[in-house]
């Protein structure tokens, strides 16, 4: 029999990323939670844990991360036809793309957590890693753009994202006078979300530029159309996020006529329990997305 103490400690240490927090975050000393983690650890005969150079679940510890979050949704559908045996898990930690928090996702699932008294813990990871996080047991669902299911999960196309190239009128004067070159490409600053993000990667490759080129690095999907009004540079912006900017003509596309569809997969545990069920079909019942 698994204690689920001692799964409680190992999912709290990582999602706080330490024995100090984690031990402030159930009650008790860090000492405390320490030796819950080498009780496990004992039982099993192996790590949960690997502690340097940084904190992260072993392929064991991950294992046990996946059940517990499996675990906790289904304790909340006990807990809502027998609210006296417990209290339900409150808290679902789901990793999603910073684009899809800017725009869609809270009208899309809001009615839903009200509803249920759900409570989320978002994890912002690119569309194109946030499985891992499922992988690794650290989130009980994802939105990314990979349409194959990790085992023991299910997977939802939710619809596509456009992504446009854009910049200010300005800017496209200054730096792409005669269109895009070979030439000008080399030289204009782009504005790209992080070291995982390859739409810009993927945008010039499809108009035949494969040479680097210099751009800012910004991990903030509002700081992006920021960056992007104030002049400093074009990027992938998707076009709900700037219709009243194109409306405007503040913002114009660099290349007329070429674009980007993302798709997006829902994935989820397929023993989440019915919690995870009717969100998956909250989230299928949007229409925000294209299909």
């Amino acid at each position: 029999m698994i204690d689920y103490k001692l799964l409680e400690a190992l999912a709290t240490v990582l999602e706080h990323g330490g024995f100090e927090r984690a031990g402030d975050a159930l009650g008790l000393s860090q000492s405390a939670v320490s030796q819950r983690i080498r009780t496990l650890e004992i039982r099993l005969g192996q790590p949960v844990l690997v502690r340097s150079p940084e904190l992260r679940a072993t392929p064991a510890g991950q294992r046990l991360l996946n059940h517990v979050q499996q675990v906790q949704l289904l304790e909340r559908d006990l807990a809502t036809s027998l609210p006296t045996l417990t209290e339900p898990s409150s808290r679902l930690r789901i990793a999603i793309n910073a684009d899809s928090l800017a725009t869609w996702w809270a009208e899309a699932i809001g009615r839903f957590c009200q509803e249920e008294g759900l409570l989320l813990d978002l994890v912002i990871e690119d569309q194109d890693v946030g499985l891992r996080r499922m992988r690794e047991g650290d989130v009980a669902a994802c939105l990314c753009s990979s349409p194959q299911p990790v085992a023991g999960a299910r997977c939802m196309a939710m619809g596509t994202m456009t992504y446009l190239p854009l910049a200010t009128p300005d800017y496209v004067a200054r730096h792409f006078p005669d269109g895009l070159t070979e030439e000008s490409l080399r030289h204009a600053p782009a504005i790209i979300f992080g070291p995982n993000d390859q739409l810009q990667h993927r945008f010039l490759a499809g108009v035949g530029f494969r040479s680097s080129f210099p751009h800012h690095r910004c991990p903030s999907s509002e700081g992006f159309v920021k960056m992007a009004l104030a002049g400093l540079g074009y990027g992938m912006i998707p076009e709900i996020q700037a219709s009243r900017e194109l409306s405007a003509g503040t913002l114009v596309s660099i290349a007329p006529g070429h674009h980007l569809d993302v798709p997006l997969y829902w994935h989820f545990w397929r023993h989440g329990g019915g919690t995870m069920e009717r969100m998956t079909q909250a989230l299928k019942r949007t229409r925000i997305l294209q299909r």
